[in-house]
């Protein structure tokens, strides 16, 4: 029985992480985001990662975009609002400690009152009520964490189920989930079915959102593994930067055809 509950655990995450792959879809818009040129395009690593591409992308074929189709069919939209906010309420934990580890004590102090009003008040997160009062969510992950601390980001890398990522955003996504205050206590007290029931509901809640979205880029893409590449890395720049554009360098507007004049007092050869 425990084998089976660690096996269907892990397929539980696997369906969570993989919906992550249908968000990057959405932010191609997003306001303030860094041009493509400012972020990093490495990617020494591509044939690895078109295969993988192409497997998650049979696995949500075949698994995860019917049964988000099915999600979106059967509850409405006020009820898939619902849960949302429940299980970004779950979360706020996370973004608490990551907020503070990245020294932001302002937005690790609104993050602490939204998880305590919207818990009680609230109903565990049914309703958003600490957004009404002027506490907005403050997004925060340990990859991000890792960015402030100066560590780099790595070459780019597509994760089988978990989509478009690189290394340290990979040890990241470990350490929040490790982490994660829920999953400790599903731990602890040998309940394995709230884990699995949360990161299904959260991996099918995410993929419901973009699927027209999702669908038009890839139909309309000459290259979708590298129109996904592109939107997942500025997304990922505007996380990181908190949506500011990236300090360019002081020579970036010089033409780098144009002969340098010589410094005063220096003939030119």
């Amino acid at each position: 029985m425990r084998i089976a509950a660690a096996l269907a655990g892990a397929a539980g995450r696997s369906v969570a992480a993989a919906a992550l792959v249908a968000g990057l879809a959405a932010c191609a818009a997003e306001p303030g985001a860094p041009s493509t040129a400012a972020v990093e395009t490495g990617d020494s690593l591509e044939p690895v990662n078109r295969g993988i591409l192409e497997a998650n992308q049979v696995f949500d074929r075949i698994l995860l975009k019917p049964l988000a189709k099915g999600y979106v069919g059967i509850v409405p939209e006020e009820g898939r609002d619902a849960v949302r906010r429940v299980l970004d309420n779950m979360k706020e934990p996370t973004l608490f400690f990551n907020n503070a580890l990245q020294g932001e004590g302002a937005r690790a102090g609104i993050t602490a009152g939204r998880f305590a009003v919207n818990t009680t008040l609230g109903l565990g997160g049914v309703l958003d009520l600490a957004k009404e009062m002027g506490l907005p969510r403050q997004p925060a992950d340990f990859g991000q964490t890792l960015y402030v601390w100066g560590v780099p980001s790595g070459p780019y890398l597509v994760l089988p189920l978990l989509g478009p990522s690189n290394p340290r955003d990979a040890i990241g996504m470990g350490v929040d989930a490790y982490a994660d205050p829920t999953s400790l206590l599903s731990k602890i007290d040998s309940i394995d079915e709230i884990t699995i029931a949360r990161f299904l509901a959260d991996g099918i809640d995410q993929r419901a959102r973009y699927l027209d979205v999702l669908d038009d880029l890839e139909k309309n893409s000459l290259d979708f593994y590298a129109q996904l590449k592109s939107l997942s890395q500025q997304r990922r720049a505007t996380e990181l930067t908190r949506g500011a554009a990236p300090q360019t360098a002081p020579d970036f507007y010089q033409d780098p055809g144009a002969v340098k004049e010589a410094p005063a007092g220096k003939l030119k050869p």
